[in-house]
């Protein structure tokens, strides 16, 4: 469900880019064409959905993981998303096999 909530808002903030980019390079406003003008009931509700999907979208990029609800420091993950490096893993097993060696 949220991935088909996700391509429809993209699709509309698609659609809503391409339009601002016709109208400072041509002039022409496709929304409103289709809809009978700016100020028609049909055109501010195409815009009003357009910057709904916006606002979705910058939610997600504000919060991209969501709610951390746990956290795991010996293999550096946080939530679903690994922030390991390998670097960092190779120090973690260099770290386990000289406790294992000093026990």
């Amino acid at each position: 469900m949220i991935r088909i909530i996700n391509s429809i808002t993209l699709t509309l903030i698609i659609v809503g880019a391409i339009n601002w980019g016709v109208i400072a390079f041509f002039q022409l406003d496709f929304v409103a064409g289709l809809f009978g003008g700016q100020d028609a009931f049909l055109s501010r509700l195409v815009y009003g959905i357009i910057g709904l999907g916006g606002l979705y979208y910058l939610t997600k990029t504000l919060y991209p993981i969501g709610i951390i609800t746990t956290v795991d420091t010996i293999d550096g993950n946080v939530g679903n998303v690994k922030y390991s490096t390998e670097v960092a893993e190779e120090y973690e097993e260099n770290r386990r096999a000289t406790e294992k060696d000093e026990e």
